[in-house]
């Protein structure tokens, strides 16, 4: 899914714009985004402001995102170029996400809710796709590096909260968590932990704590401990073992090249 740097320069800020506009539509339209989810409560609706409180933080990190998109110039040095490649090898599966979010949104506030399910699942595991097959290491002394994992692991965190949510509430309307779903929750969510660096885990927790919140009774108070349970496995794995990489060496060197070619 290869893309040129003028290309990914247009398509990025574009798709962002489109679904920017499109969850503007979803906060002003009549029924809004919240009418919906409330219309439809199911056993993994999540409490609707957690869902708000984190789209800003997210939205300001995309924007920094872009903007070094636009600002790097990969014919000005082959530091700059590798810290640009890295950008651009995600703006792909960003459009992707951008777009099915957007579409996702007008048949939610239409109320079709499995067929917005189909484009809340590709986004979900179009980002899930990249993080596993893609996503190359964090180098710690790369900023490029630092915000694509940012942006790309929030996505798709946020991404496994509304395929829970759209799913639940688009086939399992009203009903309560049986003992199967319950169990699958808590197995799902701990291997996700298990495999997950700081930024991802980070977000599985932030999700169950807005199930948590959004459900009430005991399925809330099993929540809240899994919440508990994959924040320990996380803080556990990545402190036992570090998930980010220096490489500030490999960029030194690569300097001492680029000055090397023009002496």
């Amino acid at each position: 899914m290869g893309i040129s740097y003028s290309t990914a320069k247009w398509v990025a800020p574009l798709s962002f714009a489109i679904d920017f506009a499109a969850q503007q539509y979803g906060l002003f339209a009549s029924p809004n985004m919240q009418d919906i989810h409330d219309a439809n409560l199911s056993f993994f609706s999540p409490q609707p402001y957690f869902i708000g409180a984190f789209f800003f933080p997210q939205q300001i990190l995309q924007l920094a995102w872009l903007y070094r998109l636009w600002k790097l110039n990969p014919k000005k040095s082959e530091v700059e170029r590798k810290e640009l490649d890295q950008i651009v090898d995600f703006v792909p599966y960003y459009a992707v996400g951008n777009l099915c979010i957007a579409v996702w949104m007008i048949f939610w506030n239409s109320e079709r809710l499995r067929v917005s399910n189909v484009f809340v699942a590709i986004n979900t595991l179009t980002q899930l796709y990249y993080l596993v097959a893609k996503l190359a290491p964090m180098n710690s002394n790369s900023t490029s590096s630092m915000l694509t994992h940012a942006v790309s692991k929030t996505f798709a965190g946020i991404g496994v909260l509304d395929l829970l949510h759209n799913g639940s509430a688009a086939y399992f309307k009203d009903q309560p968590a049986t003992l199967m779903v319950r169990v699958l929750t808590g197995v799902g969510f701990g291997l996700a932990s298990a495999c997950s660096d700081w930024i991802l885990g980070g977000c599985l927790v932030y999700d169950l704590v807005a199930l948590a919140v959004g459900q009430s009774g005991s399925w809330r108070m099993l929540l809240g401990a899994y919440a508990v349970g994959s924040a320990a496995i996380i803080g556990a794995k990545n402190l036992a073992k570090p998930p980010y990489k220096d490489s500030k060496f490999a960029y030194e060197a690569a300097a001492t090249e680029e000055v090397e070619d023009h002496v």
